[in-house]
């Protein structure tokens, strides 16, 4: 099936929309800047404007839940971690040993922060909600700046909280 990219500027940085005409598949920030999509010129399918018009909600505060479809390919136990994640709300966190917990196992608490750490549904997959168990950020595969702006963008919208992590 044809694969589809599109870059979206967004207020944290250039983002890699990926998809095919059904569903996203991946969502990643990208700090070259002289990156292109792999389409330039080509229109983009429906599932991407899709995508970007309610990241762009997401941005501006109006939006705390996703519903494009998406779809990235994994393991049994990346595809369970990703769904946990899916499901922590909006201006909520987990720690990583809060998620083994949910998974079942306290003991895959390794196994879970890789899984988090492969996500490549940025946002939309918020493996950003994921902290330590000290409440310190930790780990982001676009790094702790973007992890930090992405919390307090959800906090000060969902819980009026101004700043969260110093």
């Amino acid at each position: 099936m044809q694969q589809f990219e599109h870059i979206y500027t967004s207020p944290i940085g250039r983002i890699k929309i990926v998809a095919n005409k059904d569903c996203i598949q991946a969502i990643t920030f990208i700090d070259d800047a002289m990156s292109t999509s792999e389409n330039e010129g080509v229109e983009s399918p429906a599932i991407i404007h899709h995508c970007i018009d309610e990241l762009i909600d997401y941005f501006n505060g109006s939006r705390t839940q996703f519903t494009v479809p998406i779809h990235q390919s994994g393991t049994d136990f990346q595809q369970k971690v990703w769904r946990e994640l899916y499901e922590v709300p909006y201006a909520k966190t987990m720690s990583y040993a809060e998620l083994a917990k949910k998974l079942g196992d306290p003991k895959v608490i390794r196994a879970a922060a890789s899984a988090n750490g492969k996500n490549k549904i940025a946002i939309i997959v918020p493996c950003h909600r994921i902290i330590g168990s000290d409440s310190n950020l930790t780990g982001y595969a676009w790094g702790l700046a973007r992890k930090k702006w992405l919390l307090q963008h959800e906090f000060r919208i969902g819980l009026g909280v101004q700043t969260l992590f110093a």
